[in-house]
């Protein structure tokens, strides 16, 4: 099946790419596209028990391909409408449960054995010159080419990724080209609003001025956790807030952001669930206890050019731990770090190898839940005995033969999957196949 749906969204690629025009200054309109394969596989581990939301212990591979059309128009002066129809096809190992830090990016929390068709991106940007020297915008995929100053105000509304805008990192944040493992692309303690793809509707607003950018951003919030559908009315939405500072250490660029968010939204208490289990003899669950409440959480993500093809990241993520998580991941405490590095050193300059370290966590009160047979988005092993933070490690090498094809071959160990010192370590392998235009 996976084989049927690579070749066919390869010709689809090859019959956009056939039409696509050289870039114009400012661009009327553009297309680009890209199809990515993942096989992932990890053997058999140790695993004394399971839980519906467990990492299987036996051998297994999993595969996902995602074929990706981005197609771009302008409105008016600075002003323009993107839109990206997908085709997806696959699931993540152990349909995309068991670890906390899920090791396949390129993974949704849903998966199907036939290709479905998604519209996973429709949105404006605006932007807004406010002085200062012209900058050149560089065509891509849901960027026109054009220009801007440096001092301006851009805004995007619709639907969309909130990691389009918020939380990048220039080391470590495209599972299609860099990292694979959910706890280095981007925070895991960043609890951001999300359907059960990754995708929302709402507006964020980013004020760029000399050496800072400060952005806000205003979500809807998925109808229930972990859900297929958005609130409607936006009745349960999130707020953040992101300051940026750009700086040079050494005559090498770097960049500090602070994130501050809050969910309000129908949410669940850890210790409400543990409660009530306890009165009625029952498994807690956090859905027979959600009432209106808040969660909020903040990150420090940094960015740092060591040298013209090395650089280093680290990420700090946090959360309220005593309610359920929302909409991304089961992690109330997180830290990823690592570094990216180019192949101009062996005479392969468009080669890229990186090395990261991701720690997750959850708080006391997350901990009695699960320990109870409670199940969150990702994690839930039906017990947990013996608690411990979830270790992961992530290696990986990206080989371009040709322009616009790279072959990337990934690796991760993950020790405590799921929190849970009685199961694993595991290993996990991948081969990621990418094609663009």
């Amino acid at each position: 099946m996976w084989a049927r749906t690579l070749w066919a969204a390869m010709g689809v690629l090859a019959v956009a790419a056939r039409a696509e025009e050289p870039s114009r200054e400012p661009e009327p309109w553009n297309i680009h596209g890209q199809l990515t394969f993942v096989q992932q596989a990890h053997p058999s581990f140790t695993s004394p028990y399971e839980g519906p939301n467990s990492l299987l212990g036996e051998r297994e591979s999993k595969e996902t391909v995602d074929v990706t059309l981005f197609l771009g128009a302008r409105l008016w002066s600075g002003a323009a409408f993107y839109l990206n129809p997908e085709i997806d096809q696959g699931f993540g190992v152990s349909d995309t449960l068991g670890v906390a830090g899920f090791p396949s990016g390129a993974a949704y929390k849903v998966g199907q054995y036939r290709p479905y068709f998604r519209l996973q991106r429709a949105f404006v940007r605006q932007r807004f010159d406010l002085g200062g020297e012209a900058q050149a915008i560089e065509p891509g995929p849901n960027e026109l080419g054009g220009t801007l100053t440096a001092d301006n105000v851009t805004i995007t509304a619709g639907k969309f990724a909130v990691t389009d805008v918020f939380d990048n990192n220039r080391y470590a944040h495209d599972s299609r080209g860099d990292f694979m493992n959910w706890s280095v692309i981007d925070t895991a303690g960043f609890d951001y609003a999300a359907d059960a793809w990754g995708y929302t509707a709402g507006v964020a607003v980013e004020w760029t001025k000399s050496w800072w950018t400060l952005r806000g951003g205003f979500f809807d919030l998925s109808d229930v956790p972990n859900s297929t559908h958005l609130e409607p009315g936006f009745k349960e939405f999130e707020l953040m807030v992101e300051a940026e500072g750009r700086y040079e250490l050494g005559g090498r660029p770097g960049k500090v952001k602070g994130l501050a968010f809050v969910s309000h939204a129908h949410m669940g208490s850890y210790a409400d669930a543990l409660a009530l289990a306890q009165s009625t003899g029952t498994t807690p669950d956090t859905a027979a206890v959600r009432r209106s409440a808040q969660r909020a959480g903040a990150t420090i993500n940094a960015e740092q050019e060591i040298a013209a093809d090395v650089g280093a990241f680290v990420r700090l993520g946090f959360n309220q731990g005593d309610k359920e998580a929302f909409d991304f991941t089961d992690v109330n405490r997180s830290l990823s770090l690592g570094v990216s590095l180019g192949g101009r050193r062996w005479g392969r300059a468009e080669d890229n190898v990186g090395v990261a370290l991701s720690v997750n966590d959850i708080s006391s009160d997350a901990r009695r839940y699960f320990a109870g047979g409670g199940l969150g988005i990702l994690v839930g092993d039906g017990r947990l005995p013996s608690a411990g933070t979830e270790q992961i490690f992530e290696a990986y090498y990206s080989w371009r033969p040709a322009e616009h094809l790279t072959v990337s071959a990934d690796y991760q160990h993950v020790a405590n999957p799921a929190y849970n010192r009685d199961r694993g370590p595991v290993s996990l392998y991948a081969i990621r196949v990418h094609a663009d235009f």
